[in-house]
């Protein structure tokens, strides 16, 4: 029988533009990682000895970000050289299937106590430089039916039939909601500052969020993808969606998600280990899952895999109080709410 797996804190970096010029661009990953461990050792006072393994989610392991990371940030945070470090990719749900893993580690009763998160610096380590078959071998994407992520966000958006005044006004709203969170202090618990080796601030709070967004600036962006797609990618679509006639690119740089720095970390442990160091659970993780999905339009996998972690943890979804997703594309969170 499992054990149960409690989630005991969770913090953040603030997230900034991930290209040069970007608040954190100066950081590096081993040092965003570092501080959040360090702090999760401030705030519980934490025997870092107990912790097992620290499990990081980093999409381009290469560079910086190389030879894994996870055990490099344990390392430069300082902690007791028996904790080790595994870093994993899967893709933009890597730092999701961390804190999975971390779950059923302590749910095996294998392990007691472990740090999960992840840690990407667009801005040092930009997207896609680990190359790989996928968009890199072009008998394997002719293979699979490959299209670039945002090519399979205009399809869903084409296949559901919402206009970009749909999908901006979904952005809009977005928008809105993070600037209140943000300035209402709803992150100030979980977000930890930035601060360089003098320790001074570099960045407090989230600065990629923009507030002043509106319909008509929304409007004034281009598409992101239509040219994209005349390279042969909406060729693809077309061939093996064969109700479509054309793809509608609706997706822009103010409805797509953004290219940001920042890390995370999870604490996540069983009863025993919270007795033994005094830590109140803030949470339980009832059940995970994972699936995959046509890998043309990958981006329709968050309703199914919601459905089916539903499943075994024996839900409905009203059940739920509060859902999250992660909001790609605009026409993926709005798919995944229908």
């Amino acid at each position: 029988m499992s054990k149960p797996a409690y989630i005991f804190d969770a913090v953040r970096t603030p997230r900034s533009k991930g290209k040069p010029g970007g608040s954190l661009y100066t950081v590096k990953p081993v040092d965003l990682g570092a501080g959040l461990l360090r702090e999760l050792q401030s705030r519980h006072d934490l025997d870092t000895a107990y912790v097992d393994d620290v499990v990081m989610g980093c999409v381009t392991p290469v560079g910086e970000q190389g030879s894994d990371v996870a055990k490099m940030i344990v390392q430069n945070a300082d902690w007791d050289e028996s904790v080790a470090g595994v870093q994993l990719d899967r893709f933009c749900a890597s730092g999701l299937e961390a804190v999975n893993i971390a779950a059923q580690k302590i749910a095996s009763g294998w392990e007691e106590l472990v740090v999960a998160g992840g840690v990407e610096c667009m801005s040092r380590v930009p997207m896609g430089s680990n190359g790989g078959a996928m968009g890199g071998d072009p008998a394997f994407s002719l293979k699979t039916g490959f299209v670039p992520q945002g090519i399979g966000a205009d399809t869903i958006a084409t296949l559901e039939g919402w206009s970009r005044e749909d999908v901006d006004a979904f952005a809009l709203e977005s928008q809105k909601r993070a600037a209140h969170a943000r300035d209402s202090g709803y992150f100030d618990k979980s977000v930890v500052p930035v601060r360089d080796y003098n320790g001074l601030t570099i960045l407090d709070k989230d600065d990629f969020i923009k507030p002043d967004t509106s319909m008509e600036g929304l409007a004034g962006l281009k598409s992101s993808f239509g040219l994209m797609g005349q390279f042969g990618f909406d060729d693809v679509i077309l061939a093996k969606y064969t109700t479509l006639d054309r793809i509608n690119h609706v997706h822009t740089p103010g409805n797509s998600s953004g290219i940001v720095d920042g890390a995370s970390a999870v604490l996540i442990g069983s009863e025993k280990a919270g007795k033994d160091l005094g830590l109140k659970p803030r949470g339980r993780i009832v059940a995970t899952a994972v699936l995959s999905t046509d890998p043309t339009i990958m981006l329709i996998g968050p309703g199914p895999a919601a459905k089916k972690c539903l499943g075994k943890a024996g839900l409905q979804v009203s059940d739920i109080d509060l859902w999250e997703i992660n909001e790609a594309f605009a026409a993926v969170a709005l798919r995944y709410m229908k």
